[in-house]
């Protein structure tokens, strides 16, 4: 095992006697012991015990050093899956973004960033051309899972977007992506009672606009409340990616409108 300096690095100056410890003894020593238990069974134990504990910062550095210790993604979301049964469900939950963060984003993902790249060697290759570079996806987004491309919903919006799920259960929770320029149409939430959304904005720059209202520019820590029969619509600014959670608000009798989209003219408009 490679030598441990993390207790040094981060904690030397305030507590000196504790990174001793922490590199020296706890690493130094009882993780070195390979030959009683070896690295990779001594991460599961220790991801099992953190994920137990709730202790997420620790459980992120930890499923880092699993990943090099030789344990699969695979394996990693079985642990988590059984540990939420004895542990509880919403450490679980709290658990996967961590998971998707260091062991990556699905196939959907990384197909977009090789054709992202390969369509701006291209276009560097030939200045010329006419072919405008396309914003890269940025390599951090939300520590949330990025999901699927959104094809359910193809119809229904301008450019492309990713779709992943984080509950149907009490409340329908979902994080959308949006990439730099997307956007969905204009909807409404309709319900007899209650009802409407909440977007929680967790990465990049985009956009809410209400009908006859201006546009509200909107980052990461904003949120949005859109009452029921509200004609609206959200997405990314034109040169970054957004995500938002959005959260299906309870009501009675609640559906969804789709209504037409939102013209580029219009669009345009916004810096």
């Amino acid at each position: 095992m490679k030598k441990q300096t993390a207790g040094r690095e981060y904690l030397g100056r305030i507590a000196p006697q504790f990174a001793e410890l922490n590199d020296d003894v706890l690493f130094g020593k009882v993780w070195a012991r390979e030959k009683e238990l070896s690295l990779r069974d001594r991460s599961m134990i220790t991801i099992a015990s953190l994920l137990t504990a709730g202790q997420y910062p620790q459980l992120k550095s930890h499923l880092a050093l699993g990943k090099e210790h030789g344990i699969q993604k695979e394996e990693v979301v079985e642990i988590i899956t059984q540990l939420a049964f004895y542990c509880g469900w919403p450490k679980a939950w709290s658990a996967f973004p961590l998971i998707e963060e260091i062991y990556g984003e699905g196939p959907a993902i990384s197909e977009e960033r090789t054709a992202i790249a390969e369509h701006n060697r291209i276009t560097d290759q030939n200045p010329n051309s006419g072919r405008k570079r396309i914003t890269a996806m940025p390599e951090t987004l939300a520590p949330f899972p990025v999901g699927e491309e959104n094809t359910t919903y193809l119809d229904h919006f301008v450019g492309k977007s990713y779709l992943a799920t984080l509950s149907l259960g009490q409340m329908n929770v979902f994080h959308v992506s949006f990439t730099p320029g997307a956007r969905n149409n204009w909807h409404v939430h309709r319900a007899d009672r209650g009802g409407g959304q909440l977007l929680l904005c967790t990465y990049g720059r985009g956009w809410y606009q209400e009908w006859g209202k201006e546009a509200r520019e909107l980052h990461a820590g904003d949120t949005v409340f859109i009452p029921a029969h509200v004609k609206h619509w959200h997405g990314a600014a034109s040169d970054s990616w957004f995500q938002h959670i959005a959260e299906e608000l309870p009501g009675e009798h609640c559906s969804l409108e789709w209504c037409e989209a939102v013209s580029d003219e219009d669009y345009n408009q916004l810096p």
